[in-house]
């Protein structure tokens, strides 16, 4: 017998949970795309959009999952020959990197591995080296999705400019945004690319990149962009449906529109964050209590580069997968397979799942995930520590 006959709940890293107000706003027949009441609404979507990033520069908009918005961040700023490093720390960083292989770019891959940050000294002590100015541009995630990593992003910087050097600066931001503070113009971000199925609480197919002034000056000399990614017309539109290369995603459109005013003018961007933060506590604290018996360990140890959107766990027996399906099965609970951290159909596959703790999420949501997984160690007989939820709801009774 199931007990999963109600509403599901989604607890993996993306897509996130969609609220109702946002597909009610997706729920109408199509619009006018030549004039109207949609022209409107787009403009409006771009100071939001700034708001959430921290950022007084541009913002275009493709119709594309986050891999558009990496090749039209590289293609837009990098011509084909060019060096590139790539700050791994987990498969999503590596796969921006090898995308950019594909493209004619020289990479360059400091792999950190799959448990730890990104080094801001071997970075300054790379750059240093280079004196020619060979690179020309640094890839990182700010949350690796896979191994739950949160980059120091001001840190990297830091380290850039006491190797005084002019690389641009890209940071991924597709698991992070909205999630985890971010500050581009304060943190001296060149590029920044993001999703809308996160953070932003809405359905997969739009994505963003994010534009300040260093980056627009790059556009001027890349020979690899080509015209449906070319972001200047859509950052300087003079016709409507320049911001989108053709046809707008119209109903995509009605549905940012609707999360932005959740995020942006209902909750605030820093309540938000501050939300997300509280809720990463919530789960380490069960976390925590469950691994004292050994049964299983959050993948990153330091809690200052654990993401507060995702939590990457390690379990051993195949227990990871016997976890997942449990709570599927039996709960209605959905939590995220191990993505990048083993070879998929290994052994060592079995033993990872993720927590996705992002977006539009409140504390039954969060609570309910936890007691879904606290059954679940007990329906299959896994060893683990006692008091798992009393610690969580105790992090919850101290907001």
């Amino acid at each position: 017998m199931s007990l999963s006959y109600g509403r599901k709940l989604l607890s993996i890293p993306g897509p996130s949970v969609i609220p109702d107000s946002v597909q009610n706003a997706m729920h109408r027949a199509s619009p006018n795309i030549y004039e109207g009441e949609l022209i409107d609404l787009t403009y409006s979507l771009f100071p939001d959009l700034k708001t959430v990033a921290q950022t007084k520069g541009d913002v275009a908009i493709y119709i594309a999952n986050g891999h558009g918005s990496w090749e039209a961040a590289l293609t837009n700023t990098l011509s084909k020959g060019d060096k590139i490093l790539v700050l791994g720390t987990g498969r999503f960083a590596i796969g921006w990197g090898e995308m950019g292989k594909t493209l004619g770019l020289d990479i360059t891959l400091i792999d950190f591995g799959n448990a730890t940050h990104a080094d801001p000294a071997k970075l300054e002590e790379i750059l240093r080296a280079d004196k020619d100015h060979n690179y020309k541009a640094i890839l990182v995630t700010q949350t690796d999705t896979a191994s739950s990593v949160r980059n120091d992003i001001p840190a990297l910087r830091a380290a850039i400019d006491a190797a005084k050097h002019p690389a641009l600066f890209m940071v991924d931001c597709i698991a992070s945004l909205a999630c985890e503070r971010f500050m581009m113009d304060d943190w001296g971000v060149d590029i920044m690319v993001a999703g809308c199925q996160k953070g932003l609480m809405t359905p997969p197919g739009v994505s963003f990149v994010f534009i300040n002034p260093r980056a627009l000056e790059a556009r001027k000399t890349a020979d690899l962009v080509t015209a449906y990614w070319d972001f200047m017309p859509r950052i300087n539109a003079e016709i409507y449906y320049q911001n989108f290369g053709g046809t707008a995603p119209t109903h995509h459109l009605y549905g940012l529109r609707e999360a932005l005013n959740i995020l942006v003018h209902e909750e605030g961007i820093e309540n938000a964050w501050a939300r997300h933060t509280r809720f990463a506590n919530t789960i380490w604290a069960a976390l925590d209590v469950w691994g004292k018996d050994g049964a299983l360990t959050l993948n990153i140890t330091d809690t200052k580069y654990r993401s507060h959107a995702v939590t990457s766990i390690k379990m051993a027996d195949g227990n990871g997968t016997r976890i997942r399906k449990w709570c599927e099965d039996t709960a209605g609970v959905t939590l995220g397979i191990g993505l990048g951290m083993a070879d998929h159909g290994s052994a060592e596959w079995d033993n990872y799942f993720r927590i996705g703790h992002m977006g539009h999420l409140n504390v039954p949501m969060i609570m309910g995930t936890l007691g879904s997984i606290d059954s679940a160690l007990k329906a299959l007989g896994i060893p683990h520590g006692d008091g798992a939820l009393e610690a969580a709801s105790l992090v919850i009774s101290q907001h």
